[in-house]
């Protein structure tokens, strides 16, 4: 007799795998220059910096062991005075809760927060990271649409007005994954207030708020009201491997995150915490190596965006790229990037299609590009690549 098969939870059943990660698998020849992942440049992770902490970490042996479930405590205390820094105002260290990556954090909270069939509100286009998470949860997705200044409150205002009522809204507020844009000081503060207002959280995903070009990014939305959980990690400014991020949230919400996470995992790596205590704590080297990371991907931005609007024209809009590690383009001569994309790869350059960030829009017409990992040289080819591409 064949055995029978046991089944799957339903709650896989609206899930799909990540479109950017399936086509990374696609654009890993060598002769493709990709656009497509959204990957710091490992040639400015500071490797050497790296394993001297490693080497002072193990020195100890209780490097080797379990550490606390929120955290080992030396780096939460790091965080809390950076974290107090960047909000204008103290934060406990019982308000830290550090994560395997932050994208660990956006998971847990998920659980925490989110009954089957809550309303979330979030950006389109859209985080595919969060929305995974949210779709996962069982939540009542709501896309709101975004513009040069962020997320567009005043939609968010005509929902509430028609009698919506969210558990949280979710919004990358600096540098968007992946429009690039960042979210205004004033919008910052409407949103603030309206999670107030209504009582409802606000999660400000933040990992790219270091890496501006010009000008610092603004005061975090969290910086105005106690119902804004903010996440970051040291994936982008540090090194991915370490994996570790964090949270600002009330103590209750970092108790009920503690309570999942130890049936998930128990503890994070306290060795690669000590690791990223040791580079977050010396703050000159850090101001040094994260000032050249934001020289470097501001060079690179700008040769990207300037071969763009020099080769395409008016058929193209772009964002400027003031931080982050993302440029989002739209055609306005009707090109579909999705059925261009075979093309694109078989010329030898790729990029994600705009509908892999869809929520209720279908971004047909635009692409997300990254810049991080490419040299100016290179970018410069990969738009001649893209002309060749489309025919031009």
């Amino acid at each position: 007799m064949s055995p029978i098969t046991p089944p799957l939870a339903r709650r896989l059943d609206g899930l799909r795998s990540s479109a950017i990660r399936d086509l990374l698998k696609l654009t890993a020849r060598g002769d493709v220059i990709s656009l497509a992942g959204g990957l710091p440049d490992a040639q400015l992770m500071p490797r050497d910096r790296i394993a001297l902490a490693a080497e002072t970490a193990l020195t100890d042996r209780a490097r080797l062991q379990y550490t606390e479930s929120a955290g080992w405590g030396p780096l939460r205390e790091v965080l809390a005075a950076r974290e107090s820094a960047q909000l204008g105002r103290p934060v406990p260290i019982d308000e830290v809760f550090v994560t395997h990556g932050s994208q660990q954090a956006l998971s847990l909270l998920g659980e925490v927060l989110l009954d089957p069939g809550a309303l979330v509100v979030i950006e389109d286009p859209a985080y595919v990271g969060a929305l995974q998470v949210f779709r996962a949860a069982g939540a009542r997705i709501v896309a709101v649409p975004g513009d040069a200044e962020g997320m567009r409150i005043d939609a968010l205002t005509e929902l509430l007005d028609r009698g919506e009522r969210p558990a949280l809204v979710h919004t990358v507020s600096n540098f968007h994954n992946p429009r690039g844009v960042t979210m205004s000081p004033g919008r910052r503060r409407v949103l603030a207030e309206l999670a107030d207002r209504y009582g409802f959280w606000v999660i400000e995903d933040d990992p790219y708020g270091e890496l501006w070009f010009d000008r610092p990014s603004p005061a975090p939305v969290a910086s105005y009201s106690p119902n804004v959980i903010r996440l970051s990690s040291v994936s982008k400014t540090l090194a991915p491997t370490l994996r570790v991020g964090w949270m600002v949230a009330p103590d209750a919400v970092c108790r009920g995150v503690e309570l999942l996470k130890q049936g998930a995992d128990l503890c994070g790596s306290a060795l690669t915490q000590q690791i990223a205590a040791d580079l977050l704590a010396d703050s000159d080297w850090l101001g040094t190596h994260v000032d050249n990371i934001r020289r470097v991907y501001g060079e690179r931005a700008r040769v990207l965006v300037g071969a763009l609007r020099d080769r395409f024209g008016d058929r193209v809009v772009s964002t400027d790229a003031a931080g982050g590690m993302f440029v989002w383009v739209d055609f306005t001569d009707g090109t579909d990037t999705g059925e261009l994309l075979p093309r694109a790869i078989e010329h030898g350059v790729a990029y994600v299609p705009g509908s892999a960030f869809a929520v209720t829009a279908s971004y047909r017409h635009s692409m997300r590009l990254c810049f991080t990992t490419s040299e100016g040289a290179t970018l410069l080819d990969a738009v001649g690549r893209l002309a060749r591409a489309m025919g031009d």
